[in-house]
């Protein structure tokens, strides 16, 4: 029996966080558990704490003489030095570079060393500055902080460090970014968490809202798109209905490729759109003030999504120079704005066959978030759909859609994706009526998600069978004499197939390899979301271009005798918590070295 008293889940969230509970109950497995959202207490004005049942994921670095007028201090720190949630996020729209946004998107950022402090990037230059790992912590101690204070005064043994606690990261998330997240989970004193996908959790959310109805709502065979455009990344997952012992039973077939496109592709493309309307009065903006715009749009956006009589929202820019009437600049963000840039923008019309854009890349470029070249989704979900593995038609329309996010709050875009949806069935002659199967809410699924989870992974509910979002590699140099002018070729070694399900582990003891110790050596990652028959210790000796895929380096140095060789195994291990773990395994002796996925990480586009 657990020892644990509560269930948590927390969406730590590009734009927005949000915790959900349910508590344990012992002695009544089969009473129905009550999964309730967590109202956060935070800043939501200089010297103001109320509760929300979301936490803005921003976190603001003030200058000394707001800290030093107390308006930060919060019922659990009065003398509270970071900004974190409402707050946060309104002050930043101001002074936009002492605000740190998007955290969770640099955590996936492979061209930065995310355990340095690069927060808010391009920040003013005397500013502490945050790493990514640093800046998700401080919105998990946050969160931390406000459960203990709300929930535990009483009684310690409530703390949220003493919980069972579920964290949700995107689908496309690779193991290193997936270790990072425990990581800051670690920082905020989080020790013992359980990672889930966020489309996954998004339908938890929905089986739990459906209670029994829910085998109604779906059938034996049936295919669910799980469509989820977050703030930061979209991501798609397939999941099958299939049947198991007389049960309906549900499988995570595939998902799809880390897509940065999201909310904040979206807020940046309206500030444009605006800032196109303030030049046309003759006013140009500069950089500071587009940052400012961009969240300020954010706002608008979410006002005129949430509600449908809303059409037309105001949004104000501070001004910079002293000749402004007040010192802003006021300007209006439109429905048909909306309509006209995100609607056609990232939901354009287009055909199956559709792929997205790839644009020539200049020979420099400023480093930063490596946003989609293409920021279509419809083009992007015409690409997922196609290279699902696990259907025999290769592109198989699913049956049904389920959405989450907050911009699928607008009914035209749900739409829009639901009638192409039906015309590319009919294009491909499969003749299917695809429908919306309802989110309960749009923001606050995934937190109750994966609250619902813990109570499955106790026997409680229904489980999606899933397993490694991907499969992965290791790169092996082949053995052949030198060639001037060439390196030798890569090979990759599959160890560990798409699917492998956590808590279990395989040695690959087919090949013979030998490990050098004692000395710098790399180890080259790869990954696949397309290659599902690959099993671990297929050596695949060539793929074509994006089908398999970078995703660390280490560079370490292990011990032992300098520059020896050691005949080795390799086991893999797909942790409880949702990461992996890689291990050589001497064939001679037994011992063994664990490869860390982040052991160092470079400027040079590796870990």
């Amino acid at each position: 029996m657990s020892d644990h008293r509560y269930i948590i889940g927390i969406d730590l969230g590009t734009t927005n966080s949000v915790v959900a509970y349910t508590e344990i109950q012992p002695g009544k497995d089969d009473a129905p558990r009550e999964i309730r959202v967590f109202s956060i207490p935070q800043i939501v004005d200089e010297g103001s704490v109320a509760d929300r049942d979301i936490l803005p994921s921003f976190v603001f670095l003030p200058e000394s003489h707001d800290v030093a007028k107390g308006g930060l201090a919060l019922p659990w720190d009065v003398e509270n030095i970071l900004a974190v949630g409402e707050f946060a996020r309104n002050r930043g729209e101001e002074i936009p570079m002492r605000l740190i946004s998007s955290a969770k998107s640099w955590l996936c950022h492979t061209q930065v060393d995310r355990n340095k402090p690069i927060l808010p990037w391009k920040g003013a230059e005397d500013l502490s500055k945050l790493s990514p790992v640093e800046a998700s912590a401080a919105i998990l101690s946050h969160i931390r902080d406000a459960w203990n204070h709300a929930m535990a005064q009483d009684d310690e043994l409530n703390a949220m460090e003493f919980q069972e606690i579920y964290l949700t990261v995107p689908a496309s998330f690779d193991a290193v970014a997936r270790e990072l997240t425990v990581k800051a989970a670690t920082l905020a004193g989080l020790d013992h968490i359980t990672l889930l996908e966020e489309p996954q959790a998004a339908f938890y959310a929905w089986i739990n809202n459906q209670g029994d109805r829910f085998r109604k709502a779906v059938k034996k065979g049936e295919l669910v798109l799980v469509c989820d455009v977050g703030g930061g990344t979209t991501d798609f997952s397939l999941i099958r209905i299939s049947d198991k012992d007389g049960e309906l039973s549900l499988e995570r077939l595939c998902v799809g490729n880390h897509l940065l496109v999201g909310g904040d592709n979206m807020d940046l493309a309206l500030s444009y759109t605006l800032s196109g309307k303030f030049a046309e009065k003759g006013t140009t903006l500069d950089s500071w003030q587009m940052r400012g715009l961009s969240h300020t749009c954010r706002r608008a956006k979410e006002k005129i999504l949430s509600n449908e009589t809303v059409t037309e929202v105001p949004v104000t820019v501070l001004g910079r120079g002293s000749g402004l009437i007040g010192g802003t600049l006021k300007e209006s963000l439109t429905e048909d704005d909306m309509d006209r840039v995100i609607l056609n923008g990232f939901f354009p019309a287009c055909g199956p066959m559709d792929r997205p854009r790839e644009r020539k890349r200049a020979g420099l470029r400023e480093l930063g978030l490596s946003y989609e070249a293409d920021p279509a989704i419809t083009r992007h979900l015409a690409a997922f759909l196609a290279m699902n593995p696990g259907s025999d038609k290769g592109f198989e329309i699913p049956d049904a859609v389920l959405f989450n996010g907050g911009i699928m709050k607008a009914p035209r875009v749900r739409e829009r994706i639901l009638d192409l949806l039906g015309q590319w069935s009919t294009h491909l002659g499969q003749d299917k009526t695809v429908r919306e199967i309802s989110s309960m809410d749009f923001d606050l699924s995934v937190a109750r998600g994966a609250a619902y989870y813990g109570l499955a992974r106790q026997g409680k509910g229904i489980r999606i069978r899933a397993g490694l979002e991907r499969a992965y590699y290791v790169a092996i140099e082949s053995s052949m004499p030198a060639i001037p002018g060439m390196d030798a070729p890569l090979k990759a070694l599959c160890v560990a197939g798409q699917g492998m399900e956590e808590g279990t582990e395989t040695m690959i003891t087919s090949e013979e390899f030998v490990l050098v110790i004692g000395e710098p050596v790399v180890f080259d990652i790869l990954g696949a979301t397309r290659r599902k028959d690959d099993q671990p210790g297929t050596l695949v000796d060539e793929w074509e271009p994006g089908e398999i895929e970078d995703i660390a380096r280490i560079e370490t140095t292990l011990d032992g005798d300098y520059g020896k060789t050691v005949p080795v195994n390799f086991e893999i291990r797909v942790t409880e918590i949702g990461t992996l773990e890689f291990w050589c395994v001497s064939r001679e002796s037994g011992e063994k070295w664990k490869l860390e996925f982040n052991v160092r990480e470079n400027d040079d586009d590796s870990l």
